[in-house]
């Protein structure tokens, strides 16, 4: 199918969740006619732009304040940089190993590359990540116990927190806002959790260089309490030297 054809179908989706709020998976099969596989694909789409929220069974719409920004400048924003991150952290993962993988667009890139290893065991609470990981044969997903929050499709709350304080994985993958030199990996989410950073002996910060000498609303930690960082090649030299300085950089290059 065409890339015009897929994005026609996604507009109209979003169409029908304007005029109807919400819509159940079948519902919206049969509203632009495709297969349930196929709307659950364009919702996930649809999620990782801001443009919808999943619910039991289906979606409804996401209502922004301010200035809506189209789907397809969500969908794209940097999206090959988060693939090429996405593979580079996933080829941290050995097979037999244990991971914990942080909600956000960045780490689900990560899970989406994580699906061809095997023995795997992928602690999140991502729905999103859950959704990604559920079919693939060599993955076991465990989730935290939490509230569900819509608008980011995850879990958080005092549970969240419980269950990452009983997890030592190998790995610990998470994203950020922003990383400031002043200040630190920072983060737009009050929710965030810092018992993340202690649920596993090598801590991974996943970024897009847009990101990069920037702030946002909370400090999650340190530059230096990061293992790696793992960014795109659209890093500027400075950046990358003056981050080399802090803890260690690797620039993802693979091609999308």
């Amino acid at each position: 199918m065409s890339e015009t054809a897929e994005h026609s179908r996604l507009d109209s989706i979003v169409q029908l969740l304007k005029m109807n709020t919400s819509a159940s998976i079948a519902e919206i099969a049969e509203s632009v006619h495709v297969s349930q596989m196929t709307v659950r694909r364009d919702l996930q789409k649809l999620v990782e732009a801001g443009q919808v929220i999943r619910i039991p069974g289906g979606a409804r719409i996401e209502h922004w304040r301010g200035a809506e920004r189209s789907f397809f400048e969500r969908l794209e924003k940097m999206s090959h940089a988060k693939r090429s991150i996405g593979a580079a952290a996933a080829a941290l993962v050995s097979d037999g190993e244990s991971v914990v993988l942080d909600s956000g667009t960045t780490t689900l890139h990560v899970a989406r590359e994580l699906r061809a290893r095997r023995n795997v065991v992928v602690f999140t609470f991502s729905l999103a990540a859950l959704e990604e990981l559920s079919s693939a044969e060599g993955i076991r997903v465990e989730l935290t116990g939490g509230v569900y929050r819509p608008s980011s499709h995850d879990l958080i709350g005092h549970a969240v927190a419980k269950s990452l304080t009983s997890i030592f994985a190998d790995t610990v993958i998470f994203g950020a806002a922003a990383v400031s030199f002043s200040r630190g990996v920072m983060v737009h989410d009050p929710d965030a959790q810092h018992e993340l950073l202690q649920a596993g002996k090598r801590k991974v910060l996943v970024v897009d260089s847009s990101k990069i000498g920037t702030e946002a609303t909370y400090r999650l930690c340190g530059i230096e309490d990061c293992d790696l960082i793992l960014t795109d090649k659209g890093i500027s030299p400075e950046d990358l030297a003056r981050l080399g300085q802090m803890t260690k950089v690797q620039v993802a290059t693979s091609q999308y």
